[in-house]
Formats: structure tokens, C-alpha cells, sequence
């Protein structure tokens, strides 16, 4: 196909030609990083929390007015769920993976160190926490039963000590933040500090996410457990495990009766199994997914619907020479690799601006919204949509030009 006709003829539509440019330019841009974001919430629905999700169902109480001896009463409350028909095994906990809002706290291997290790989330338990939870110890070993505290006389204890515990608090960190603190060594016996606080890491979990990426460097995987009893109106969760993940409902429903009946005068402030909480937790990022998709659709639509109305244009400007290229001797598929290779240059011009748009557009992203850089693999994925597109919008302009009889095409226009 000879291009310099083509290039001539583009020339004297310089305005048409240039919509076109900046129609396949613009929706470049926009699609590769709408498909970046896209494929970022993707990525971050499929996270994984180291728990066995199904299996649990979460309740969270909390009292009305002052609560004599809450201890004694978290207490009588595990004991309830534990005698629901259908409970594996119940636990306390302070916070669980994939909620808004966390509890974090540093570590250090040095007790004078300036800047700590890592911030790591702290996650605190009591006694069923690991099998409830479903964590996997990859070294070490889960509490003692005599290394367990009760949340409140711990802070009494730092309180009347100047924050110095009567002896060292045993720890169980996941397997990245073992790796971060101790690189390539075993991170199990070796001691670390929250503070001047001195822990001692006793266990190693494959992994146990952190509620959110707040609160530290952006890394979910940091994350720590302290064998600390937490009452249920000061953050305390309870979670119980299901014997089987069908009957989550129904167990969830009893468990509640059965807390009702060991103190009415509390409220229910949350009910869901945990795979509920992580579509609750989700929900924007879902959101988020669907309109940008959307968003793409009507995109391609309006541009696939652009190159049409212009193809169509041209068709009708140009009849006359078409009439005289098919007067002399060209085929209809030379008519019509004519417009496809017309729109083939339009499209890949409007590309190579899309492109240099498309990383001007993630720069600003970056800044504003703190999106990582656009990866180069999106472009040409970008480019690919696009040249398929023109093509195809191209196709049916193209070959009504090509099906006009010489004769009729040069007594027309």
C-alpha cells in the first residue's frame, strides 16, 4: 500500500484528522490507567490473611454504663459460646485483618535504638487465639498457658513500674517481620523492644496480615501477636470458630442469644461471619472496580463511535476519488486496505501522544493519590485494544466505500 497518497490526503483534513488523534489519545491515556487501578484492587481483593477466613464469625459488644469486673464477665461469656452447639473453639482478640482502623506499634532489636525496626500491627489474644484464628507456626511454638495477662493489670503493672513489665512478654510475629527484624536468621529465642518494653519471640506464623496497610510503610504482612487477654467493652472481639462453615448463621444467631442471656444489658454493636467483613471492607474497592470499567466501556464506545462518524465523513467527501480509483482498476480490497491503512496511521499517532499522556497521568496519580508507577506492560496492552478498535470501526465505513460502482461514484458529488 503506497502512503504517500494517504498522508497527502490527511493533510488537506488536517482537523478531522487531528479529532481523531486526540479522541485515540485521550481514551489511551485514561484506559491504561483505569486498567492499572483496575488490575490494583484486583490485586488487593485477592490479599490473603493468614486466618481461616471461613470458618469464623466475628461479635463485638459493648456495655451501657459502667461494667462491674468486665474481666470476670469476658469470661463467663467464652464460656457461653463455648457450649453453642456447632462452636470449634471461641477467642478474644483486639483487632482482626481487614478493618479501617488498627493498632500498630515499633520494634527494635536494641534496646537504645533511634529509629525502631519496623512498625509492626499488634494483635493481642487469649488462650484460643491461634486455633481459633487457624495461624500456622513455621517455627517456635503458641503460648503457655502462664504467659497469658489480662489486658488491664498489665497496665497497671506498667503504670506503678515505669513501664517496665516484672518479666519478659513472649511474642509471636509473622514470618516477613521475622525476616525484617532478623534477616536470614532464625528469629525464634532472640529478643526485641516495643519501646523499653523487652519481648521475647517465641513463634514464627506463616503469615497474619494487618488489619490495613495503615499506620506502617505501607507492608501488610508485618504484624505481631502478645498473649494479652482483652475485656470485651475495652476492643475486645470475640471470634468463634465453626465446626462446619454452612451453619455460620445459625451459630452467629445463637451465639448471641447466649451472650444475652449471660448480661442482657449489653448491645450488639457487630454480627458477620468474617467472609461479611471482608466483603464489607472491600466494598468500596469493588466499587471503585466497576465504575472504572465502566468508565473504559464508554470510552472505547464514544471513540469506536467517532472513528465511525469521521470514517463515514470522509466516505462521503472522497466518492468522487473513489470512484476514479475503481474507474482505474483498483479492487475493492484496495479500497478498503486504503481506509484501514489511514486509520491505522491516525490510531497509532494518537497512540505514541496517548502513551506520553498516559505516564503524565500517572505522575499526577502518584502525587495526589500515592498509585505506584504505571507499569510498561500496560501500554502496549493499551495500544493493542485500541489498533483492534479502529479496525474494527473502520471496517464498515471502508467497505461501503469500497462496494460503490465506479459509474455512480464519479456522476455523484
Amino acid at each position: 500500500m503506497e502512503i504517500r497518497p494517504i498522508l497527502s490526503t490527511l493533510r488537506r483534513h488536517k482537523t478531522a484528522a487531528a479529532l481523531i488523534v486526540v479522541e485515540i489519545a485521550l481514551a489511551c491515556a485514561i484506559i491504561c490507567n483505569a486498567l492499572f487501578i483496575v488490575s490494583q484492587r484486583w490485586e488487593s481483593l485477592q490479599a490473603t490473611s493468614g486466618i481461616d477466613e471461613h470458618e469464623l464469625v466475628t461479635i463485638s459488644l459493648s456495655g451501657v454504663g459502667k461494667q462491674a469486673n468486665p474481666d470476670a464477665l469476658t469470661q463467663e461469656d467464652l464460656a457461653a459460646l463455648r457450649a453453642v452447639p456447632g462452636v470449634d473453639s471461641v477467642a478474644v482478640v483486639n483487632q482482626l485483618p481487614f478493618r479501617r482502623g488498627s493498632n500498630n506499634s515499633s520494634l527494635a532489636v536494641k534496646p537504645d535504638q533511634e529509629i525502631p525496626t519496623l512498625s509492626a500491627a499488634m494483635y493481642t489474644g487469649d488462650e484460643g487465639t491461634v486455633r481459633t484464628l487457624g495461624l500456622t507456626l513455621v517455627a517456635g511454638r503458641d503460648f503457655q498457658a502462664d504467659e497469658y495477662l489480662n489486658w488491664g493489670d498489665l497496665m497497671t503493672q506498667l503504670g506503678s513500674s515505669n513501664g517496665i513489665p516484672s518479666r519478659t512478654l513472649p511474642l509471636i510475629v509473622s514470618r516477613e517481620a521475622a525476616e525484617k527484624l532478623f534477616p536470614g536468621q532464625p528469629a525464634v529465642g532472640r529478643q526485641v523492644y516495643m519501646a523499653n518494653i523487652p519481648l521475647m519471640i517465641v513463634g514464627v506464623a506463616e503469615r497474619l496480615r494487618r488489619p490495613n496497610a495503615n499506620g506502617g510503610d505501607g507492608n501488610t504482612s508485618y504484624s505481631m501477636l502478645m498473649p494479652l487477654r482483652q475485656a470485651y467493652n475495652s476492643g475486645g472481639i470475640y471470634v468463634l470458630r465453626v465446626q462446619d462453615r454452612a451453619q455460620r448463621a445459625r451459630v452467629l444467631h445463637d451465639a448471641v442469644e447466649a451472650l444475652n442471656r449471660v448480661n442482657n444489658s449489653r448491645l450488639v454493636m457487630d454480627q458477620k461471619t468474617f467472609d461479611e467483613r471482608r466483603a464489607d471492607y472491600f466494598s468500596d474497592d469493588r466499587d471503585m472496580m466497576g465504575l472504572l470499567i465502566t468508565l473504559c466501556l464508554a470510552l472505547l464506545l464514544v471513540t469506536a463511535l467517532g472513528i465511525i462518524g469521521l470514517a463515514s465523513f470522509w466516505v462521503a467527501q472522497r466518492t468522487r476519488q473513489i470512484g476514479v480509483r475503481r474507474a482505474l482498476g483498483a479492487t475493492k480490497g484496495q479500497i478498503l486496505r486504503y481506509f484501514q491503512t489511514e486509520n491505522f496511521l491516525l490510531v497509532t499517532l494518537g497512540i505514541v501522544l496517548g502513551m506520553l499522556l498516559a505516564f503524565g497521568l500517572n505522575q499526577l496519580l502518584m502525587q495526589h493519590y500515592q498509585l505506584p508507577r504505571l507499569p510498561l506492560a500496560y501500554l502496549p496492552i493499551g495500544a493493542a485494544v485500541l489498533w483492534l478498535l479502529g479496525q474494527a470501526s473502520v471496517l464498515w465505513p471502508a467497505r461501503r466505500a469500497a462496494a460503490v460502482p465506479p459509474a455512480i461514484a464519479t456522476r455523484s458529488a
